[in-house]
């Protein structure tokens, strides 16, 4: 030993490195999971302290990140320093209370980067503008203000911009992305099977332009939803007319400085936020060395939520949000928000086993998806309507299979910008063939027992008889489509079709149709169910349940969630067509869908 040791000096280091490395190793592992419990403990402790209401507080409505229907969970994200994405339920909720609450003395609407649907800005702006009604104070300051948050922020008793802040006003574009060209040079073909003249979710992957038909279509909507929040903003802010703020539009405000942005009516002050802090103090009889009691809305919530009425009677609130899909799909693009039909149906399935639940009134917010998925679930709320009235609000959009969805229920509410309609069925299937034989260079060989065997097979393009079985299926789902239609709205499938063919339309474009029964906002959609279960004392009972943000580092998430805002934030407008040609993996290829991304900017 001694003499190979003599011989093999270097051994001896070797392993006394060994060694201490994998004893380093060890504690290192053992110091992170021992950070990591820490981390855990402080935040599980953290949370579960209820926040306290204040005298003179105030309601701090931060307008930043992506406003989903939903509040999730994220005080991981919290944690990590990332914004929390405001839930619209719960700032609805907030405002409510604290136009009740003694200790709310008032709200400040902050201004921040904030990505939302027409149809939630404006079924935010409407919740303040009914707060006023308390006789309390709405303030609104922003460094900038972008369109959206300006739009809500109008509604405001006092508007102040930073000095070197902008206001951005400049109208609304949608624009579509085509892949048509790059596809070909990467030698795949999108075969394509629709019905309706409007009904261009296909577009992106046929066309290298938008077709006259959806040109018209979208001119339409946008020019509708403009309206509106034109109409909106005039009545708020005295001083400037829907002319006026068209030509400022057409100006492009966020160029024009500051003290030009204060002549033109559209803020009233021009402070930094400290200014602006000690102004609201002195309004509330604040004193100079005291801090401003602000609350967020989730905090707001829970700390007023042990005095709401705890009735045995409830009505449940069902979000559904999302691309509509069949089963549930992990990966680091999944959307995070998709109505999943599996689950949706058990769900319901539940609440119409549920006694205490009088009625339910169900919040679409969803562009549509699978075709399969959404007749399922359409079974599925006729089947609750039978044992209890099923009332639908739409959100941001209930478009071909979220509008599909809403045919089940009894009674429709939606927003004056509401995306709705679009009524009609597509099938997609690529033809990889070129891709993959002559610029791939693969070659294949099969054997089959029947004659459509393959059918389906990316690998070579459709022949006549399997397109013309696919074109007939997707015209059978269209019928299908229609005739749900017409039996909810008491029209014939002719009129339904009519106004069909896959078009999108506003809200207040689809009630003068007669595809909705009302306009108004969730609220109004819950008063209408407590009425027509005939209770007037109840408690509010939100589904589906909403997971913790520890489930996030769950094994059977991988650690996914985590991902999704970084992979939003990576692929930014190509998330979304992304996302869509994931879902052809799930076997789905017939949609009852709108055109995969409106963007209206």
């Amino acid at each position: 030993m001694e003499k190979n040791q003599a011989k093999f000096p270097w051994t001896k280091h070797f392993w006394l490195n060994v060694l201490s490395s994998t004893v380093g190793c060890l504690f290192g592992a053992l110091l992170m999971t021992v950070i990591v419990i820490a981390i855990v403990g402080a935040l599980v402790s953290s949370g579960t302290e209820s926040p306290q209401l204040k005298d003179n507080s105030v309601l701090h409505i931060h307008l930043t990140g992506v406003m989903s229907e939903q509040q999730q969970d994220d005080a991981l994200n919290s944690l990590l320093g990332e914004e929390v994405s405001p839930g619209l339920n719960k700032i609805l909720e907030s405002i409510k209370l604290a136009s009740t609450s003694d200790q709310v003395k008032a709200i400040w609407i902050e201004g921040g980067a904030l990505s939302a649907d027409p149809a939630s800005l404006q079924e935010l702006r409407n919740s303040l503008k009914e707060f006023k009604k308390s006789g309390k104070p709405i303030y609104a300051y922003a460094d900038n203000y972008m369109q959206g948050v300006y739009y809500v922020s109008s509604v405001a008793d006092k508007v102040v911009l930073n000095p070197i802040g902008t206001v951005d006003w400049h109208g609304l574009s949608s624009q579509i992305t085509f892949y048509t060209e790059l596809m070909a040079k990467l030698g795949v073909k999108m075969q394509v099977f629709k019905v309706g003249t409007y009904k261009s979710a296909v577009e992106p992957f046929t066309e290298k332009q938008m077709t006259p038909a959806n040109k018209e279509q979208m001119t339409s909507l946008l020019d509708d939803i403009w309206n509106s929040f034109v109409s909106d903003v005039s009545q708020s802010r005295k001083k400037v007319n829907p002319q006026t703020l068209n030509t400022l539009a057409d100006d492009f405000l966020a160029f024009s400085p500051s003290k030009d942005i204060k002549l033109s009516g559209m803020v009233d002050e021009l402070m930094y936020k400290d200014e602006f802090t000690d102004m609201l103090k002195k309004k509330l009889g604040v004193s100079d060395d005291d801090d401003l009691n602000l609350i967020e809305p989730v905090d707001l919530c829970e700390a007023i939520n042990g005095e709401t009425d705890t009735s045995d009677d409830k009505i449940a609130v069902y979000y559904a949000e999302g691309e509509i899909v069949d089963v549930a799909e992990m990966g680091i693009l999944n959307s995070g928000t998709s109505i999943v039909g599996t689950k949706v149906n058990k769900d319901l399935q539940k609440l119409a086993k549920d006694d205490d639940v009088k009625a339910v009134v169900l919040r679409i917010n969803s562009p549509g998806g699978s075709s399969y998925a959404s007749e399922q679930m359409w079974h599925n709320i006729k089947q609750l309507a039978k044992k209890k009235p099923v009332i639908i609000s739409m959100g941001g959009m209930a478009a071909s299979g979220g509008y599909y969805m809403a045919s089940g229920g009894d009674y429709i509410f939606a927003e004056p910008t509401t995306i709705t309609g679009s009524i009609g069925i597509f099938g997609m299937i690529p033809d990889a063939s070129e891709l993959l034989t002559n610029k791939i260079g693969l070659k294949y060989d099969l054997v089959k027992t029947n004659k459509l065997s393959d059918f389906g097979n990316i690998s070579r393009p459709f022949n006549e008889e399997e397109g013309r079985r696919l074109q007939s299926y997707v015209e059978n789902g269209y019928s299908l489509f229609l005739s749900r239609v017409a039996e909810a709205r008491k029209k014939t499938s002719a009129q339904v079709d009519s106004i069909g063919q896959g078009r999108v339309w506003t809200g207040q474009q689809a009630l003068k149709l007669g595809l909705v029964d009302k306009l108004g906002n969730l609220n109004d959609a819950i008063a209408y169910a407590a009425s027509k279960a005939k209770i007037t004392t109840y408690s509010i009972a939100e589904y589906p349940e909403v997971l913790p943000w520890y489930a996030e580092l769950s094994l059977d998430n991988n650690g996914e969630q985590a991902l999704i805002g970084k992979m939003k934030s990576m692929l930014g407008d190509l998330y979304e067509p992304v996302l869509a040609l994931q879902s052809l993996k799930q076997g789905c290829n017939v949609y009852a869908r709108i055109p995969y991304y409106i963007k209206i900017k």
